[in-house]
């Protein structure tokens, strides 16, 4: 599946490039978890157990998961097989900042900053298909800037890059 190491060592989950680095991902995924259910509760958006397991399931790695895929997964489960099912989950979970949708890849990928107002750039390892959300206030700064003479303001933007995690760089001739 992927050529990266994911329960090794420590490290925060707000490092940027986590996802590409060793770590103790249980940890990882469950501190996002738990400032989700936070971020929920505090807007008083209820994390119903189809969007809660949502979550998990993208939690489950750094790596982007098309909306069927996350239905399959829903479904093994004991969840509906419905298309609306994820959709939904997924919609919310989006709505709410607790995911990003990664256009790239049609795909959507857990937020490993909920609650925290952030301008993400998505790394995408097209061998291994990690997804690292890295902080970028100076490329969303920089946009902003280009976009003021013209009037234009930005309201949300999302910014992805292909290439190779390390791992996948080293592993390659």
């Amino acid at each position: 599946m992927t050529k990266r190491a994911t329960s090794h060592g420590a490290a925060p989950a707000a490092d940027p490039g986590l996802a590409f680095l060793a770590h103790d991902h249980a940890a990882c995924a469950g501190a996002v978890l738990a400032r989700a259910e936070d971020v929920s509760s505090r807007r008083g958006a209820r994390l119903t157990p189809v969007r809660r397991r949502t979550l998990e399931i993208l939690l489950e790695s750094h790596r982007a998961m098309g909306a069927y895929e996350v239905l399959e997964r829903l479904v093994e489960d004991g969840f509906a097989n419905q298309p609306p099912v994820a959709y939904r989950a997924l919609e919310f979970l989006v709505d709410q900042g607790l995911v990003h949708r990664i256009r790239r890849l049609n795909a959507f990928a857990a937020c490993m900053h909920p609650g925290e107002a952030h301008s993400p750039v998505f790394f995408i390892c097209k061998d291994c298909g990690a997804v690292a959300e890295a902080p970028a206030e100076a490329v969303r700064a920089a946009m902003q800037a280009a976009a003021r003479p013209i009037g234009f303001t930005v309201e949300r933007m999302n910014i992805e890059a292909s290439g190779l995690c390390p791992a996948c760089a080293e592993a390659s001739p």
